[in-house]
């Protein structure tokens, strides 16, 4: 039977809008095309992990537009279970507005909403948790009391206290990370990545096209990208971190669940928003064997 992943975050309307480029300060730059999607990253994640046909819960605060939205329809419709989310009536769903240019760059601008509110909340202990990018005091809180955790600082790293980070570094069996985002939680903490390495069991690092890293103490497995047309990065990192983390929980090798998860990734960055053609655990097998072979737990 499956363990029941909990991921701790954001849930937030994504407006993926197009520009000629990306604005300066007192500048302005042609919009040339937007869409309205589901996102948030500790959503997405959850979508993904759904789809899969894992079993994940989602332990977010939410406004009041939640339902009206559509939203709420559309993570039940999933099969993402919402008994943990945080209803906040006097609050609004949380925002990101991500600016794409013809250069690949992108700027993104993100309204907290109810999401400001996870520093006053109080978590409950759970089994296995993700905390994805989301505030570290609610997250530091949760790190200490989950039996398992996995850890993606993301974006909202520049946001933490040395202490909140240094107290969830201290109960992380998973540290997901981009090769900034690394470099960024040494320079924080004081920490080499060789001490980084020996106090955590697994940091996964992620290079964009040039593929994953994979590190334990001992050991370092590098993870090629599955190779596909990209549309859109939007979300790729939360399919990636969503395959890893189900594959780690069925018991895959940890090679494996880097080549599950950048297959998951896959299918992200062909299609615009985070959770547009997310795949099922059958499709994701059938391209995981087309690039990387049989896939076995052994």
């Amino acid at each position: 039977m499956d363990r029941v992943i909990s991921v701790v975050g954001h849930t937030a309307l994504d407006y993926i809008v197009d520009v000629e480029r990306i604005a300066g300060k007192n500048e302005s730059s042609p919009v040339t095309d937007y869409e309205e999607h589901p996102g948030g990253g500790a959503a997405n994640i959850a979508v993904a992990i759904a789809r899969l046909g894992g079993k994940c819960q989602l332990i977010s605060p939410v406004g009041a537009d939640f339902e009206s939205s559509g939203y709420e329809k559309h993570l039940k419709d999933a099969g993402v279970d919402l008994s943990h989310l945080y209803r906040l009536e006097n609050q609004k769903l949380s925002k990101a507005f991500i600016f794409n240019d013809r250069e690949d760059d992108q700027a993104t601008y993100f309204y907290w909403g109810a999401s400001s509110k996870f520093k006053e909340l109080e978590p409950g202990p759970v089994d296995f948790v993700h905390l994805a990018t989301a505030d570290s005091v609610y997250n530091a809180k949760m790190a200490k009391i989950a039996g398992f955790v996995s850890f993606d600082p993301g974006q909202d790293l520049v946001t933490y206290s040395k202490e909140n980070l240094e107290t969830i570094l201290a109960n992380t069996d998973i540290l997901f990370a981009n090769r900034h985002e690394i470099k960024r939680v040494s320079e924080m903490t004081g920490k080499s990545f060789s001490e980084l390495k020996n106090m955590i069991a697994t940091i996964v690092i992620t290079y964009d096209a040039e593929g994953s890293r994979i590190y334990t103490e001992a050991e370092e497995y590098p993870v090629p990208v599955v190779p596909v047309t990209a549309l859109d990065p939007t979300g790729a990192g939360d399919a990636y971190r969503a395959g890893f983390l189900l594959a780690y929980t069925r018991g895959y090798q940890l090679p494996t669940c880097g080549k599950i998860g950048a297959t998951v990734a896959s299918y992200a960055v062909e299609t615009r928003g985070p959770q547009t053609e997310l795949p099922t655990w059958e499709k994701m097998q059938a391209r995981y064997e087309a690039h990387f072979g049989k896939l076995e737990k052994t």
